[in-house]
């Protein structure tokens, strides 16, 4: 997994983690049941205040994406993949949807990416 914050970004660089997590789980790059990197080792590797770590992991735990574990870290939960499956099952209805009025990939691909912004 790997984790990329940009300090130019409005986004907090906590908020930047949680999210980068996120992603990795959705991708498949992490499973339930799998560890994060700890705190100082992550901070460290990043360049970052421990507490922005922790401020991060702590978003996770309060989304139910990991559960933290004295002496353990972060693990993540089965709820993380739950997510994906639910997001899939999303776009499969936006699929369909866009398919019955009408609408080309082409089309819904630029919906998605003006929304997305």
């Amino acid at each position: 997994m790997l984790i990329r914050l940009d300090a130019n970004s409005p986004e907090p660089l906590f908020a930047q983690l949680a999210a980068s997590v996120r992603g990795a789980v959705a991708r498949g790059e992490l499973h339930a049941g799998e560890r994060l990197p700890g705190a100082r080792d992550l901070a460290e590797s990043l360049g970052v205040n421990v507490h922005t770590v922790l401020r991060g992991y702590q978003q996770l735990r309060d989304e139910g994406l990991v559960e933290l574990r004295r002496g353990r870290g972060a693990v993540v939960t089965g709820q993380a993949e739950e997510g994906l499956a639910h997001l899939l099952d999303l776009v499969g209805q936006l699929v369909t949807q866009a398919r019955r009025i009408g609408f080309t990939t082409d089309e819904l691909v630029t919906l998605i990416r003006t929304e997305y912004r």
